[in-house]
């Protein structure tokens, strides 16, 4: 399913995968020596959220522990119902979140209206998903997802509980089969469904740096996106090496009177260190939303894509 106000890394490493199936990020709980909250202090060490504008629905953690990394933190637990998934292209996907206390949450606030973002990427930075399950009566979040291609995939969820703050934690899960990494070479502009969309701007670790990413159709400038999920368009941005990520909106809201609709969306990203990036944008139009996809490297960083590693058949 095809599928964000300012990058603010909060000094954490925001990362992923830019290429390949990474070992460094197959952690699905806290890493050795990381502080833990105690039961009952929900947010606890990492309450911290990266989108200074409004909160968004992703959090950068202590220095040492980017959001999404861990599957536990603040007294949160994210449990999918099994690891190992059935390929297909629309596959039943079911999780719990668990509270302090043990049991499955069932109150949370509306973050970009929506109580619940899942974002479902493989690896390799490929097969990106960004979707919205629904909540049952007995705590378990339900979803569809596209499952095409085999390997493993790292699963973020990005949620507030009522009372408690903002976290983003992460899960992997395998699809068994042949699984065959792909590789990104550096691109600053994407074609998706006839739409090019360009990426202008450089990544400078350590200061806010300017995107703007420039949408046409058919060689004419889109200049009336559509709102989806409260804002022109969402960002993710992903960095070879420890899985971790950051999800942010644009500068600007719909319906604002300043910010026009289209065809730039700017953003102010700030990272912490080199490296090659992966970025997706969601965008609607035409009633469709799209994801166009970059890899780029920070000011300075060679553009080279990384070398898949080996794996086991999993993404691993």
């Amino acid at each position: 399913m095809n599928t964000a106000a300012k990058l603010s890394a909060y000094g954490a490493a925001l990362a992923l995968v830019a290429g390949g199936a990474w070992a460094a990020g197959t952690a699905v709980g806290p890493f050795a020596g990381e502080p833990t909250a105690a039961a009952g202090t929900p947010g606890g060490e990492d309450a911290g959220h990266g989108d200074a504008h409004s909160g968004t629905v992703a959090e950068a953690a202590a220095p040492e522990q980017p959001g999404g990394l861990a599957s536990s933190r603040g007294g949160y637990t994210l449990t999918p119902t099994a690891t190992t998934l059935t390929p297909g292209p629309d596959q039943p996907f079911s999780f719990t979140i668990s509270g302090p206390d043990g049991a499955p949450v069932t109150a949370y606030d509306v973050e970009h209206e929506k109580r619940m973002h899942l974002i479902v990427v493989r690896r390799d930075t490929s097969s990106f998903q960004h979707v919205h399950p629904e909540l049952g009566a007995d705590g378990v979040w339900r979803t569809g997802l596209d499952l095409s291609d085999p390997g493993s995939y790292r699963v973020f969820a990005d949620f507030k509980p009522t009372g408690g703050e903002a976290l983003t934690l992460g899960v992997d899960t395998a699809v068994p089969g042949d699984f065959q990494p792909r590789a990104f070479e550096p691109a600053r502009e994407a074609v998706v469904d006839g739409y090019r969309v360009r990426l202008d701007g450089d990544l400078v670790p350590g200061q806010s740096s300017k995107l703007t990413l420039t949408v046409d159709k058919d060689g004419t400038p889109v200049t009336d996106l559509q709102p989806y999920l409260g804002a022109y368009g969402h960002l993710v941005a992903l960095r070879g090496g420890d899985l971790a990520y950051l999800h942010v909106h644009p500068d600007g809201e719909p319906g604002d009177g300043k910010t026009p609709a289209g065809p730039g969306v700017t953003f102010h990203a700030e990272v912490p260190s080199a490296g090659t990036y992966r970025l997706f944008l969601d965008f609607q139009h035409g009633g469709t939303v799209r994801t166009a996809e970059f890899t780029v490297s920070t000011a300075g960083t060679p553009e080279t894509a990384p070398e898949p590693h080996a794996t086991d058949g999993h993404g691993h």
